[in-house]
């Protein structure tokens, strides 16, 4: 394939800052793609595929945005911008007012994807939302995000946060304590999420006073939630009759999310997962979505994208499948 040069011309973009201590931010665009850069002034001059190229002008106008906005530029955002380059999404513009969910006292939790700007849309939307995707896409703690969100702006007046504590490889009769201190390892990540977002003393409070409530699934069974925000994380692992019993206890006022990763189920062979079975019978509910997460979408370790490509690659070379 023959190559192709272009000029890219960033006006107004402090050069030093993009380009990073001796070049370092253009050698590290450079290792993931072959592409020839070269800089003179504000000119940027690629030499490479026309795929390439048309990629590589993204990313540079993308950097300057984000240089320009946030008068500086981090490894995580080049290698972000990339990966979502190369997996033909955009980066969502951080002026952006549908991007933004939560304002905290030390950053601003927003989408980083457009696949997570299409959720934060459709959950504001819809009263109940389905979120699967792989790891690592955010899917948990925008909901926790949407949740607090609602919660401090009075729109509901109780987040309710539960998981199914199923096994995975592990017994919970071998792990020490009493029945709360074996379940909490399973609900870590939803208060990790909460403390992000809430001041410490703050959340202390309002779970004191049962606003905020962290649950394992089991606990569901019965209520009927008015006026609450609830979520149900880890949902590939919710049986098809805990998930029907999680979707109607929910009231008045309120809103549900379900996040789930359809690749990483842990019930018992031969148990149908609650999740997967939602897809067929809800997927034609007014009032009911289902957003897809993607690859693109993953805003971890960049090694977490890598680890998921050689996952999937094993699968299909050894004829295997999770559903």
């Amino acid at each position: 394939m023959s190559a192709v040069e272009k000029k890219i011309k960033l006006s107004n973009t402090d050069m030093l800052s993009l380009l990073g201590i001796n070049d370092q931010n253009i050698a590290l665009i450079e290792s993931y793609f072959n592409t020839n850069i070269a800089v003179r002034g504000e000119t940027i001059l690629l030499k490479g595929t026309q795929y390439e190229v048309d990629i590589l002008e993204k990313v540079f106008n993308e950097l300057s945005y984000i240089l320009n906005k946030n008068k500086t530029l981090t490894q995580e955002d080049i290698e972000l911008v990339i990966q979502l380059a190369k997996n033909g999404r955009e980066v969502v513009p951080e002026v952006d007012i549908n991007s933004a969910i939560l304002f905290t006292k030390n950053d601003v939790i927003k989408a980083k994807s457009q696949g997570q700007l299409d959720f934060i849309i459709t959950a504001r939307k819809n009263d109940i939302v389905f979120a699967i995707g792989p790891a690592g896409t955010g899917k948990t703690y925008l909901s926790v995000a949407l949740a607090v969100a609602n919660f401090k702006n009075h729109i509901v007046n109780k987040i309710v946060l539960c998981r199914p504590a199923v096994e995975a490889g592990e017994s919970l009769g071998f792990l020490p304590g009493d029945i709360r201190e074996k379940i909490d390892p399973y609900l870590r990540p939803l208060y990790d999420a909460l403390e992000d977002m809430i001041p410490l003393e703050k959340l202390r409070s309002y779970i004191e006073r049962n606003a905020i409530e962290i649950i394992p699934l089991a606990y569901m069974r019965g209520r009927t939630l008015n006026n609450a925000f609830v979520i149900l994380d880890e949902a590939q692992n919710a049986t098809a009759l805990q998930m029907k019993m999680f979707l109607t206890r929910l009231g008045t006022n309120s809103k549900a999310i379900i996040t789930g990763d359809i690749t990483q189920i842990d019930l018992p062979a031969k148990t149908v997962s609650g999740l997967i079975q939602a897809r067929s019978i809800l997927a034609n509910i007014d009032g009911v979505a289902f957003v897809y997460f993607t690859k693109a979408d993953v805003v971890r370790h960049k090694l977490v994208k890598n680890i998921l490509d050689a996952y999937e690659k094993y699968q299909n070379n050894n004829g295997e499948q999770y559903s």
